[in-house]
């Protein structure tokens, strides 16, 4: 299988689109390219958060271990009736240590719980489906999280493009304007007026730039990159996220409720277990003894357990009552919180995809084409300088806002599938344009 180092580490190509791939200006080196599933991809594998949600998975089946362990016994050994006034200590046996007349015991404790394993292993087995649910949340988290960023730096670059196609545009009217001057058919304002214009476009677009380098530091973040720069390109478009297929239906059970339900079932446990340790047990104990010259080997057998006369555990079972209220509070909060999100997100979404249609194919057209008017009519003498800079202006506003809109309208899907636990696949992404991204748009 062939391998790819992606973000300081070593990713199968079989599951991570992102490649190292040679550039032709500037230090040799193009920016890797990173489409949203291979960006997922790396954030399952070395999120930091999901790293230590992994460690507390790991922390509960540990304890589902010890709940199933069986205490270990207790050995004792013990020697007694060592004269110490200097008689001696000899028997018919002999003066040897073993046949003098000390009294030594080999005793063996077990204890024995009664009615307390079942609840224990319930308890632990509950908050081991707890934390594996709670993962499986945090990486439904980080999914959105990864994805909301990941569109968040398509929109910052796409406004980067914007701003310069309509710096690009202004540019071509000051050379135009030139001619015009050199007729005199305007004056030395005008044409100053359109340059300003521009060179306000052309600084928006180098904080346009700066912005974009954020958004992709900030996806490099939940990658769990340790040097993030930003030094990569996304595979996908806004186009092809924003025409993803519509989440439809619904998935599995959220995590989280499936956290908060097992943790009321491990409350559950904990509470008979509170109970079941009023309950005695009891420890049996099995003994050797050897006595000489009486009673030189010797068997007996013990049972001891303590008296719940003072303590009956009462403050810990009020306490794990308490644990169990809250935990079904928690249930029913997780559940309406559930509800609540869906219906936010399926109104966002349809808003969000019914602006962007809008937009897509109303609006930013018809200012597409108004633009081209006036620019056809200033070139020409039939339009004043004032109508051509407000239609360059609303043109351009028009396109972020579309942009903007094709984000709200991708993001929206997205959360409307996230809220509902549906996996949807990202779209294959288009392979890369060899254009220059400062090219300008076709209108």
């Amino acid at each position: 299988m062939a391998w790819s180092l992606v973000f300081g580490g070593w990713l199968p190509l079989a599951s991570c689109a992102a490649e190292a791939v040679e550039n032709s200006a500037g230090s040799g080196v193009r920016p890797r390219v990173l489409s949203l599933a291979a960006a997922k991809d790396i954030a399952f594998q070395r999120n930091w958060d999901l790293l230590a949600a992994k460690a507390n998975v790991d922390q509960a089946v540990a304890q589902k271990i010890v709940a199933h362990e069986f205490p270990n016994p207790t050995a004792s050994f013990n020697t007694s009736k060592i004269n110490a006034d200097n008689r001696p200590s000899s028997t018919a046996a002999g003066n040897g240590l073993w046949g003098r007349s000390y009294d030594t015991i080999f005793a063996v404790n077990q204890l024995f719980e009664i009615g307390k394993r079942g609840p224990r292993q319930a308890s632990a087995a509950a908050g081991a489906e707890s934390a594996a649910a709670s993962f499986q949340d945090a990486r439904r988290t980080l999914d959105l999280a990864v994805g909301r960023t990941y569109i968040a730096a398509l929109l910052a670059q796409a406004n980067v493009r914007i701003l310069h196609q309509s710096a690009e545009s202004l540019q071509h009217e000051a050379k135009i304007a030139e001619t015009r001057l050199n007729a005199g058919d305007i004056s030395k304002a005008d044409k100053a007026q359109i340059e300003i214009a521009a060179a306000q476009l052309e600084l928006s677009a180098e904080t346009a730039q700066s912005n974009a380098v954020m958004a992709r530091i900030a996806v490099e973040v939940l990658l769990g990159e340790k040097n993030p720069r930003g030094a990569w390109r996304p595979a996908d478009s806004l186009d092809d996220l924003a025409l993803a297929e519509s989440p439809r239906g619904a998935g599995e059970p959220r995590p989280d409720l499936v956290a908060a339900a097992a943790v009321l079932r491990k409350t559950g446990a904990d509470l008979r277990l509170q109970k079941a340790l009023r309950i005695p047990d009891p420890t049996w104990q099995v003994q050797y003894e050897h006595q000489p010259p009486d009673q030189p080997n010797t068997v007996g057998f013990g049972l001891s357990l303590p008296l719940p006369l003072w303590n009956r555990n009462g403050g810990n079972i009020r306490a794990a009552q308490a644990a169990q209220e809250l935990a079904a509070t928690l249930v029913g909060k997780v559940e309406t919180q559930i509800a609540a999100e869906r219906a936010s997100a399926e109104a966002g979404y349809h808003e969000a995809a019914t602006r962007w249609r809008r937009y897509k194919n109303q609006i930013q057209p018809s200012s597409a084409k108004v633009l081209q008017t006036i620019s056809y009519a200033y070139q020409k003498g039939g339009a004043a300088l004032l109508d051509l800079l407000s239609a360059q202006r609303t043109d351009n506003d028009v396109r972020i806002a579309t942009a903007q809109a094709m984000a709200d309208s991708a993001t929206a899907a997205a959360t409307l599938a996230n809220v509902q636990n549906i996996t949807v696949s990202a779209p294959s992404p288009k392979a890369p344009s060899p254009k220059n991204d400062h090219a300008p748009a076709h209108h």
